[in-house]
Formats: structure tokens, sequence, C-alpha cells
């Protein structure tokens, strides 16, 4: 009968530790989402102006993309108070989003408030850029038939209360904008 050493022993407990099966990774989930975002023109650039100054704009080649995450897009929709809106800019969200742009005879809260209604049924999350507090009731409303909403604005001048409402807040910053010469 041999003896053990004690090397032995230890050596024995370490390859065991190893040979050990190991867990399998949960696989990587994909959400399979389409979105709708909706833009309060009038308030995005107000904020985007008390941030980098009149010059800048918001670089939606930047910033699309960073809010989609890898999901669908089935609308983009701009709307801006007044007559004067930018048909370049116009041109650029309807050539890479397939989007639009909706003047309003005054203010964009009731026919971004109508749109979402419309196409709530159609996607599965809806986007908000704006910080204006009078959205709250749309978000409630939206969340309450299922739909997940999402606020993107500029923390500075967006409403506490419609940052709590939302399902997410994604803070725009002035990297995702340019300034015009």
């Amino acid at each position: 009968m041999r003896g053990k050493s004690k090397n032995g022993g230890k050596k024995a407990a370490q390859e065991e530790k190893v040979q050990q099966p190991q867990l399998p990774q949960p696989p990587q989930i994909l959400l399979d989402q389409s979105v709708a975002i909706l833009i309060d023109g009038n308030n995005i650039e107000m904020s985007l102006h008390k941030e980098a100054g009149r010059n800048a704009m918001i670089n939606f080649d930047k910033l699309v993309p960073a809010l989609l995450q890898n999901r669908a897009l089935s609308r983009l929709i701009y709307f801006r108070e007044g007559k004067s809106i930018s048909k370049k800019l116009a041109e650029r969200l309807q050539r890479h989003f397939h989007g639009s742009v909706v003047p309003c005879y005054k203010s964009a809260d009731i026919p971004l408030t109508i749109k979402a209604v419309q196409v709530a049924s159609k996607v599965d999350t809806i986007i908000i850029l704006s910080g204006d507090a009078d959205y709250v009731e749309l978000v409630r409303h939206l969340k309450s038939d299922g739909i997940r909403v999402e606020v993107a604005a500029f923390e500075a001048t967006t409403a506490e209360v419609l940052r709590k409402e939302c399902d997410h807040f994604f803070p725009i910053t002035v990297d995702y904008s340019f300034t015009i010469k």
C-alpha cells in the first residue's frame, strides 16, 4: 500500500475545481420592436440653442441611431410651429429616415399628441423628443395602452414629472449637434 503525499491531495482537489461543468451563458436577447420618433421641433431647437448657441442644429444622423439601439424605425415625424421650416432638414429626414416635417399652426403639442395616439396601435415604442411637461398626460395614456414611451431631451430643460413618468429617459447633449457657420 502506497502512502499519499501531501501535495497529491491538494493537486487532486484543484483538478476537481477545474473540471466542474460551467453553466451555459444566457442567450443574447434582441429587441424586435418597431419605433415611432415624434419630435417637438420648437422645444428641442430652443433647448439646444440654450445649450450650444443659436447656430447649433441637431445631428439626426447621430441621434436617431443612438435612440433606436438597433430597433426598427417605423415613423419619424418632426412637428414645428410656423411656416419657415428648413427645406434642407425636411429633405434630409425624408432621404435618411423616410421622415416627414409637419408644420403646425400654433404649437406642436396637439398635433404631436394626435399623431402619437393614431400610431400607437402600429408600433411598440414611441420616442418623444421634448422635455415639455404638457406631454405627461399623453405618456400616461400611451403607457396605459401598453405602449413603451421614451423621452429624449436636454436634461436642463426637461420637466422632472415627464422624466419620472416615461419608461426611459435619453439625455440629449451637445454631442448630438453641429454648428452652422
